[in-house]
């Protein structure tokens, strides 16, 4: 081979080898590194994924048989070094096995200058739990063993409105802080009757998880009546809570160095078994009342006169589901004129369920002289303590009315509901007629065919028109048992919503009197009973009355607010810019409902 030849060639692989080492130079990587290829399952996983350029599309892997903590976050590094300008940009994961074995962690894909570059799989082994000193253990790793978020729930197989209460419970580790935490997304209680028990103020106390001893804050209390037989689901309550985690960094003065950090918690769901109520021994007039009550009817008087009025009550008290059943109803002689009642309500609920009593008062107004028994009434219950149906009868009361007109009309008997009873009629009821008047002359005072004479005889005929019309303006009043309701529930609306007012800057009361405003409001409107009452049905109610979406948002948002103002902290402003939209919002549906 010729000399020259030999050099020429030689030349020409050094220039291969400098433009090829000047490629490597500027060469596009993308690579996925692991913080360890071998870990216990309760240890965690960082992987990163770096690239030497910017680029788009990033695809990570699903990440099989492991739990993303958090990620992907992302850091970017530039830097100029004698001319030369260096990048690198990762996006990091931490990942928490699912179960032991050995596992791939498959491709990740990125498009750079629109060119597909992928990571190379990578295998993992995960053993059994091992014991980790905690100057190993990460600040997430920290967070994960030192915080939960728990829903303890009273009873799992309650009878179908017997009450069950639901606790959420923040337990944290001694050694971290809580700085802050918001609500992610709040429980919908779908087929519960539910009542809210506000939490003034969290308050840390000692307790135990698991065997450990921890600190925990009580953040929401819930009672539930199921409203449904069968298997019902309680969603979670989750949270996103800021921490202080130590870390094993010293400060200048030996002081142990806090770090930041953020942490997801959920209740989970759970689940309630509601049982049916027996079948056995259930009353004929049962009307769902179940607990532990007692039953009277009492009046306020048993003798007065014909038009004079008196108060009966019809009252349940004790604890139990007071608000979820009806009251049983009098039955009346037909010759006691009797109004429609007036509810009175004096219910407290507590983690126990409901204690207080609720009545029924009747106005009745005698019209004729006699006796008039009102019959005795019964009220039967459900015990879920022993598992048995009570009746209980109140006694019967005589109504004893003195004077007034006799009425004869069908021999003197009253109908008492279906059972005719005789009704006592007192003094005479007939008089013979004087055969022999003492008869006077009249003086010279002549009263018939004079001026007052006429007057006194069209004075009636004046007033039949204006009897007749009073006459039917009040029957109808009476007889309009919705409209007279609407009107109770739209003054309740307005009582509370002037106490709203007068709470503003005080959130609990202020948010409690809201809340009540805007449900006597919706009872008012929508005629729906307070055992009906969810986001999810009112939404739909007021979709079908046609009600715009900016004006159902608003008052859905208001309801969301009442809620989560028992458990979140809300400013003076947050008061005063809800109450303006409570009235703005009614404002609006009173326009279109």
């Amino acid at each position: 081979m010729p000399k020259n030849f030999k050099h020429i060639s030689f030349l020409f692989f050094l220039s291969v080898v400098f433009v090829t080492q000047g490629q490597d130079k500027d060469a596009v990587t993308f690579a996925m590194n692991l913080s360890k290829e071998k870990l216990g399952i309760n240890e965690r996983l960082r992987v990163d994924f770096t690239m030497n350029k910017d680029g788009d599309n990033f695809n990570p892997p699903d990440f099989e048989d492991f739990r993303v903590l958090m990620g992907p976050s992302q850091s970017i590094s530039s830097s100029w070094i004698n001319g030369k300008r260096s990048y690198s940009k990762t996006y990091s994961y931490t990942l928490a096995p699912t179960a032991r074995g050995k596992f791939t962690i498959k491709q990740a894909a990125i498009t750079i200058d629109g060119k597909i570059y992928k990571s190379l799989p990578k295998q993992v082994e995960v053993t059994a739990a091992v014991d980790k000193p905690s100057d190993q253990m990460t600040v997430d790793d920290i967070a994960d063993e030192s915080l939960f978020l728990v829903a303890e729930v009273s009873k799992t197989s309650p009878y179908l409105n017997e009450p069950l209460s639901v606790v959420y419970k923040l337990y944290f580790s001694s050694t971290i802080g809580i700085t802050n935490y918001r609500p992610l997304d709040n429980p919908k209680y779908n087929n519960f009757w539910s009542q809210d028990i506000p939490v003034s103020r969290p308050v840390p106390q000692n307790g135990t998880y698991k065997g450990k001893a921890f600190r925990y804050v009580v953040l929401k209390r819930v009672v539930l009546y199921p409203q449904k037989v069968g298997k019902l689901e309680i969603e979670p309550l989750s949270l996103e809570v800021s921490l202080e985690v130590p870390t094993n960094k010293r400060g200048f003065f030996g002081d142990r160095i806090y770090s930041q950090a953020n942490k997801t918690v959920s209740a989970g769901r759970r689940t309630i078994n509601a049982k049916e109520l027996p079948v056995e021994g259930k009353p004929a007039d049962f009307s769902g009342a179940v607990g532990s009550f007692d039953f009277s009817v009492s009046t306020s008087k048993t003798k007065l006169n014909a038009s004079e009025s008196l108060q009966a009550k019809v009252e349940v008290s004790g604890k139990g589901n007071l608000k979820l059943f009806q009251l049983p109803e009098p039955d009346l002689p037909s010759s006691l004129e009797v109004y429609e009642p007036e509810f009175d309500e004096k219910v407290r609920t507590t983690l126990s369920g409901m204690q207080g009593k609720v009545s029924n008062n009747y106005t009745i107004v005698p019209s004729f002289k006699g006796k008039y028994p009102i019959p005795s009434i019964s009220f039967s219950y459900f015990d879920p303590k022993t598992e048995k149906y009570r009746r209980l009868d109140s006694d019967e009361i005589l109504i004893d009315v003195i004077q007034g007109p006799t009425s004869v009309a069908a021999g003197n008997i009253g109908v008492v509901g279906t059972n005719k009873q005789n009704v006592i009629a007192t003094g005479s009821q007939f008089n013979f007629i004087k055969l022999k008047p003492d008869l006077k002359a009249i003086g010279t005072d002549y009263f018939f065919g004079s001026t007052r004479f006429y007057l006194w005889l069209l004075l009636p005929l004046l007033l039949i028109p204006s009897a007749v019309i009073f006459g039917k303006k009040r029957e109808a009043i009476a007889s309009d048992v919705i409209g007279n309701r609407i009107k109770s529930r739209n003054k309740l609306a307005k009582k509370y919503l002037s106490k709203a007012k007068k709470e503003l800057g005080n959130k609990d009361d202020f948010y409690i009197a809201l809340e009540k405003a805007l449900h006597h409001y919706l009872k008012a409107k929508l005629k729906i009973e307070t055992s009906e009452f969810s986001k999810d049905k009112i939404e739909a109610l007021l979709a079908q009355k046609n009600v715009d979406e900016t004006t159902k948002d608003g008052f859905i948002g208001l309801l969301t607010n009442c809620e989560m103002a028992r458990y979140s902290p809300f400013s003076d402003v947050q008061m005063h810019q809800d109450y303006n939209k409570a009235s703005e919002v009614i404002s609006y549906l009173d326009k279109q409902l």
